[in-house]
């Protein structure tokens, strides 16, 4: 079985497993979904969902998040952290889609990098989640350690492991397999102590068993 037939096979069991997998952010627009993924920059997505209900209630529009206080908006989201840099590129980015693009969100990854606070992770999320496009892969933090752990690619780059799993994978399945592997590493393959013994493809998996603090069960 060579690697892309065990990628393959290990997506097959993930999708057994997480049939449901989805983005757990929580947005009623194009332009809530950019501003959510902007913020949850590490941190958590618990703690994004939170904050946001605040801040799109006082600033519902991306006019509205423009022509925001700063200072307003750093007290709305210093939950988040790093705050100060989030509450620059959040509202930059509403007064880039103002001046630039009619006030609505870019549906390009050309037109989406311009924004302040974006790179491939916001813009792949978002297109696949806004506007149904397989661009990319967005990789976080668990997609970035299961790509490891399952041999998928040996790159520190995350640009350059994304163009791994997108080497693996076939287009269609690009957008989905994002949640299914963030789904996997909350539920089993945790970062410090995988439950390597409760694992569906341990079996698979050349780190199984190795990893230091593996578990067998929860």
């Amino acid at each position: 079985m060579d690697l892309k037939q065990r990628a393959a096979a290990v997506d097959a069991r993930l999708k057994e497993l997480y049939p449901r997998a989805a983005i757990a952010l929580g947005y009623e627009s194009d332009f809530q979904l950019l501003v959510a993924v902007i913020l949850s920059a590490q941190t958590t997505d618990v703690g994004v969902n939170k904050v946001t209900p605040i801040l799109f209630a006082r600033f519902p529009t991306p006019e509205a998040l423009a022509g925001a206080d700063p200072t307003e908006v750093e007290d709305i989201v210093r939950p988040t952290g790093f705050f100060r840099n989030k509450t620059k590129n959040i509202v930059g980015a509403a007064q880039r889609i103002v001046a630039e693009f009619g006030g609505r969100v870019p549906d390009t990854m050309e037109d989406l990098l311009t924004l302040p606070g974006v790179a491939r992770k916001t813009a792949n999320i978002v297109l696949y989640n806004a506007f149904g496009k397989a661009e990319g892969i967005a990789v976080d933090t668990h997609v970035f350690r299961l790509a490891h752990r399952l041999g998928y690619s040996e790159h520190q780059d995350t640009d350059k492991v994304e163009r791994d799993l997108m080497a693996l994978f076939p287009r269609e399945e690009w957008g989905a397999l994002t949640y299914r592997l963030i789904e996997h590493g909350r539920a089993i393959c945790d970062a410090k102590r995988p439950i390597c013994g409760q694992c569906a493809v341990a079996e698979l998996c050349p780190s199984a068993y190795t990893v230091k603090g593996w578990r067998e069960q929860a």
